[in-house]
């Protein structure tokens, strides 16, 4: 059953004793994010911070820094149950006959009924303050770091529109809070944020903008999605939810945003103006750089009656992000295997921060097969970020790090097996020569067949006869070992 609300969640993962409380006053400047960071790195529990300092709005933090609390976010007992879901409304055969197609229309019934639907009223707008009530002062707003250039709203929703078409974004953009009502909106350049808002500065008019915190763990999840341009976040969320996500009008901008969200900020963006935002302790383990980004200016807060206000924190891995992120490559596999039905598995350690790292399991069928899946990868969605490619053979567990570093040296020689090209990286990589662009390098660790290149005799793998591994077996409980 979908969750009614963020609250529904965090009583959820509080019975599955997921979630822990505290009544100690935690500072949001620095210490919440200290305890945060232990918890996670020790496996510990998502954490209610039930009166941080200075502030009477309770504050959650790693809500789904785990497999199971990922997977209870999403209402499934597996990620893997997601992805499987996912694979099958995919499935790219038509029908052939009045049978198929009628076994597709309750498929086709379901997706219909995902669609966001608008409503007339929603938590989100319990408490309305404008003007001078307007405060983000108010929210428990963290300072992760102390290199931080302030305070920073880390799991926020926000919602704009295409100034030509209309269509609805929904993405995860970082917030430096700059005063009482203006904070940095950090719209990399490779973003449908930043594409939207070059084209109101080409048109030469602001950008309304809702940032809607909390609501049901689907639509954060969503906001984080690398999907199709095609599709709405809101009926991604539809999907992982199992029912339609409903919305509701702001109240001082044309925008709409979850009903149940916990906390909503209207505003807007001018696009001419501009402001020093950062440093920030990035998922990269590393600060990232003071920039100019556009600047969000708020014109209205509303909340529910009785609000908790959702964070999360990056910087050295593991963190929270990192099982976001495992979430995104398992369920998001299927999409990448239409274009790539060769892929068996995909692999983007949490140790390479999403973007470094990529062990890729394909079926070979011909010389250079691997060069190709590298290339293919380079230009797939944000996929184009990854720095390392390394290309395996389809029986190889590229989750088994063991395995991995076997393989490579075992099968790949850097001359002839590896590919060096130039293009579009994470505009947070810092070791890149210029921002947001830099090399990338493919390694194929497969068998090699004859035509890739000078090949010596390939050798035969270790392997065991099946028989007297079945023997072995059978009688493993005989040896006394």
């Amino acid at each position: 059953m979908p969750y009614d609300d963020y609250q529904h969640f965090l009583r959820r993962l509080e019975q599955e004793g997921e979630l822990k409380r505290t009544s100690y006053p935690l500072d949001p400047y620095l210490e919440i994010t200290e305890v945060a960071d232990r918890l996670v790195k020790s496996g510990g529990p998502a954490l209610l911070v039930e009166r941080p300092k200075g502030h009477d709005i309770p504050l959650a933090i790693n809500t789904m820094a785990s497999e199971k609390r990922m997977a209870l976010a999403l209402g499934v007992s597996d990620v893997q149950a997601m992805a499987d879901e996912l694979r099958e409304l995919l499935r790219p055969e038509p029908p052939q006959g009045i049978v198929d197609k009628l076994k597709m229309l309750p498929r086709l019934g379901m997706l219909a009924s995902l669609t966001p639907k608008t409503v007339k009223d929603g938590i989100c707008q319990e408490v309305v303050l404008s003007g001078n009530e307007s405060d983000l002062g108010s929210l428990p707003i963290m300072t992760c770091w102390p290199q931080d250039g302030g305070p920073y709203i880390t799991l926020p929703l926000v919602f704009t529109h295409d100034p030509s078409s209309g269509k609805r974004n929904v993405g995860m953009y970082r917030m430096q809070v700059f005063d009482r009502n203006t904070c940095g909106m950090h719209w990399q350049i490779h973003k449908v944020g930043a594409a939207h808002h070059q084209d109101a500065q080409r048109a030469g008019r602001r950008i309304e903008v809702a940032v809607a915190l909390g609501g049901d763990p689907a639509c954060i999840f969503s906001a984080i999605s690398p999907l199709p341009p095609a599709i709405d976040e809101m009926l991604f969320a539809g999907f992982l939810r199992k029912k339609a996500v409903d919305l509701v009008r702001c109240r001082t901008v044309d925008v709409s945003v979850p009903a149940n969200s916990e906390i909503v900020l209207e505003g807007y963006v001018d696009p001419e103006e501009r402001r020093m935002e950062g440093p920030f302790g990035d998922h990269t383990g590393y600060y990232s750089l003071a920039e100019e980004y556009p600047v969000f200016h708020l014109t209205c807060i509303t909340r529910r009656q009785n609000p908790v206000y959702p964070s999360t924190i990056v910087g050295v891995p593991p963190m929270e992000d990192g099982w976001m992120g495992k979430a995104v490559e398992r369920i998001f596999l299927p999409l990448v295997q239409i274009t790539l039905p060769e892929i068996v598995d995909m692999h983007l350690p949490v140790q390479g921060c999403f973007h470094n790292f990529a062990f890729v399991s394909i079926r070979k069928r011909y010389p250079g097969h691997a060069f190709k899946v590298m290339h293919a990868l380079w230009g797939l969605g944000q996929l184009m970020f990854t720095k390392f490619v390394f290309v395996f053979e389809h029986d190889v567990n590229v989750h088994d790090i063991d395995e991995v570093i076997w393989r490579i040296g075992a099968n790949c020689d850097p001359g002839r097996d590896s590919a060096i090209v130039k293009g579009p990286l994470d505009v947070l990589d810092h070791a890149s020569p210029e921002v947001g662009l830099g090399g990338k390098i493919g390694f194929d660790c497969t068998h090699k067949w004859p035509g890739e290149g000078p090949v010596r005799t390939w050798p035969d793998e270790i392997r065991m006869l099946d028989s007297v591994r079945a023997r072995v077996e059978s009688v493993w409980s005989e040896l006394g070992l």
